[in-house]
């Protein structure tokens, strides 16, 4: 038996050993996990809430005992008792380390608090939303008619609205009688248009003329994130938009960890898809707080979520999607009462819609894509690329549409990296650096300064700089190898190859400091050779997928690249070509579409017919399985070079200058740092 245990905090990925005994909250600072605490680790201020998992990890190699964190002690119990602690919680000033574990850090435990970058863009929409609000005025009660008040306030909705067929669940009646009496015979009805031939569902009944709001929210149900706009049904207007952190994230930081942990953790399914419904209903409160409305009046939302968030949210084991043939338990669309997902802080009526899922490993986020950015219109060859923890890719024009799915894993949101951080004020964001001095300069979320210029540092004192967020290692990746620092097989040169002493040996390979904060206590931020290889096996999974769907579409080049999800809005079409994450097209051709999942869901949220017409339109769209198809890792092999081994950049060329370096020098000995490479 060993004296130490393996100790991995998500959502950072973080691991370190550590002596048995001890807290948490001591793990946590020494490998400068971004776990709060006020009190100094007295149980007094309940900062550092952690979320420990049990149970098999296969992606992290662990199986967590459950005796893997000291007994709950008289402390915890103390303030679970006067101020509530959430279930599974524990403090980490308090859990002491006994055996290996994984600790998830909630968002409200970090520091650095996430910022959801899945703003609602504009949108010109053609309202006609599935629920709306009528007043009718309802015939009394006749003795010589003996008709129910349900019965005459249907015949009343069918004579003043054309509505035929409705139906009430019995929250509704019970209702009904003494609303329509306080009333004096007329009422304000929420309506809800069933699906295809369904019944029109009354979801609320008020006395009299109501003119309360009627609202939706549209999820973007991500891998990492949470992101809601709440919208008002009556002229489609985005309230609020905010967002929060996957707490599955805990179980697995990619959909196959979570896969993985469903089918060695009996009831692994179940703990992942009530954390996931806590979640939304969370983010339905926090958002209707935030627009100052009361989260009743939600009377409809949309999700969109890939194949696997899709099936746990709907309470379904995702094992099938584990394995081949990658079945899904159903693929169409739904249409669901809230109730019975849990969601609770919605009106208690309230419908749910899913949008269809388009395969086993393509779900609704992409149909939500392809109904915001309609591929299937699109006269010239257009290629879209939504990226998150797991890539979804469109490729077509009118005459046919390819879809896929590439598991770029999390790195481009800056898990899995050495100084990675979640998008939070601090992080760094943009990078630049000099090809002749090789010096950088960056910017970070939360100041508009570049860190070379005046007031910089008076600017970052209240946020500190505490890490490199997705779009931040991306750039800097990009930046290092057009200023000769890295090679194109991904090699970082050491101080000699490079001419700069910010090339520095870490083991037997080098790194790239980017930012030394360590004379202030700040952290040194570095980009290691472990970062460049994350980033070239996330960038080299997201080529291939595109690469395959050319291939499958006959095509060897598209006439545009169009950008989607956080990455696509925070990402400069320069940096992400000369990775090779996307094919080569002319800068001016590469467009970010925003958060276009959330866009498709507030499009579906807000008009029923565009609900139809994405049902019909996936249909059609053929499908490109990447995990059978052989061509899939000849692509992923070639992809690896920065920015291709084969493929022939020349827009990309005619613009960027990238030096002809090797830092290969196993095999051409003090030759190595200016020897071309061959293949």
């Amino acid at each position: 038996m060993t004296d130490d245990a393996l100790v991995i905090f998500t959502p950072s990925g973080k691991r370190g050993r550590f002596p048995l005994g001890t807290p948490v909250l001591t793990a946590a600072r020494q490998l400068g996990v971004d776990l709060d605490s006020v009190c100094g680790g007295r149980g007094i201020c309940s900062k550092c809430q952690i979320t420990p998992g049990y149970g098999e990890f296969p992606k992290h190699g662990v199986t967590v005992a459950e005796d893997a964190l000291s007994e709950w002690n008289a402390v915890e119990d103390r303030y679970k008792r006067i101020r509530g602690l959430k279930e599974g919680r524990r403090l980490g000033c308090q859990a002491k380390i006994l055996g290996d574990v994984v600790i998830d850090v909630p968002p409200e435990s970090q520091v650095h608090k996430q910022v959801i970058r899945k703003s609602a863009t504009e949108r010109a929409m053609v309202m006609d939303p599935a629920t709306r609000a009528v007043y009718v005025e309802v015939a009394e009660p006749d003795m010589h008619e003996p008709t129910g008040d349900f019965e005459r306030l249907a015949r009343a909705l069918k004579e003043q609205w054309q509505v035929d067929r409705i139906e009430a669940d019995l929250s509704v009646l019970r209702q009904l009688q003494p609303v329509l009496r306080k009333g004096e015979w007329k009422a304000t009805v929420v309506l809800h248009k069933g699906n295809h031939d369904a019944a029109t569902r009354i979801l609320d009944i008020f006395p009299g003329f109501h003119e309360g709001p009627l609202l939706g929210l549209a999820v973007d149900l991500g891998s990492t994130t949470i992101a809601a706009h709440l919208c008002d049904l009556s002229d489609g207007r985005v309230l609020a938009s905010s967002g929060l952190m996957n707490p599955q994230i805990r179980f697995g930081e990619d959909l196959m960890s979570r896969v993985s942990y469903a089918m060695m953790n009996p009831g692994g399914d179940v703990e992942m898809t009530k954390a996931v419904r806590e979640a939304i209903n969370t983010l339905a409160d926090a958002i209707a707080g935030e627009a100052g409305v009361d989260p009743a009046a939600i009377y409809e939302m949309v999700i969109v979520c890939n194949p696997v968030m899709h099936h746990l949210f709907l309470g379904i084991d995702p094992v099938e999607l584990g394995q081949a043939p990658f079945a899904l338990a159903t693929s169409g669309s739904l249409s669901l009462d809230a109730r019975d997902l849990d969601l609770t802080t919605l009106n208690r009526s309230a419908r749910v819609y899913v949008l269809p899922c388009i395969a086993g490993h393509v779900g609704a986020d992409a149909a939500a894509v392809a109904l915001s950015e309609e591929p299937d219109q699109s006269q010239d060859m257009v290629l879209i690329v939504d990226v998150g923890t797991n890539a979804e890719i469109l490729l077509g024009n009118r005459s046919r549409v390819l879809a896929c799915s590439s598991p770029t894993g999390p790195a481009f949101e800056g898990a899995q990296i050495s100084s990675g951080q979640r998008a939070a004020p601090g992080a760094i964001e943009r990078v630049e650096i000099d090809p002749v001095t090789k010096e950088p300069r960056f910017k970070v979320i939360g100041c508009d300064l570049w860190s070379d210029e005046p007031g910089f540092a008076e600017a970052t004192r209240a946020t500190g700089i505490t890490g490199i967020c997705g779009s931040g290692i991306i750039e800097a990746v990009a930046e290092m190898r057009m200023a000769g620092l890295l090679d194109a097989g991904g090699l970082i040169g050491g101080p000699e190859q490079t001419g700069t002493p910010r090339c520095e040996a870490t083991g037997r390979t080098h790194s790239y400091l980017i930012h030394d904060g360590s004379a202030e206590g700040g952290p040194r931020i570095s980009v290691t050779q472990g970062d460049i290889r994350a980033i070239q096996l996330a960038k080299s999974a997201l080529y291939a997928g595109a690469r395959l769907l050319m291939d499958e579409m006959g095509v060897d080049t598209v006439d545009r690249v169009t950008l989607a999800g956080a990455f696509g809005a925070h990402i400069s079409p320069k940096h992400a070509m000369v990775l090779g994450m996307i094919p080569d097209v002319p800068l001016q051709n590469v467009t970010s579409a925003g958060n276009a999942a959330g866009t498709g869901a507030r499009i579906a949220l807000c008009n029923v017919a565009a609900r139809d017409r994405i049902e019909t339109t996936v249909r059609h769209i053929h499908k490109v399985e990447t995990a059978i198809e052989p061509r899939f890792q000849e692509h992923f092999v070639n992809a690896n070079a920065i920015p291709h081994a084969v493929d022939p950049f020349p827009n990309l060329s005619a613009i960027v200058h990238l030096p002809d370096v090797s830092f290969n020098t196993s095999s051409h000995g003090s030759e190595g740092g200016r020897r071309r490479r061959r293949g």
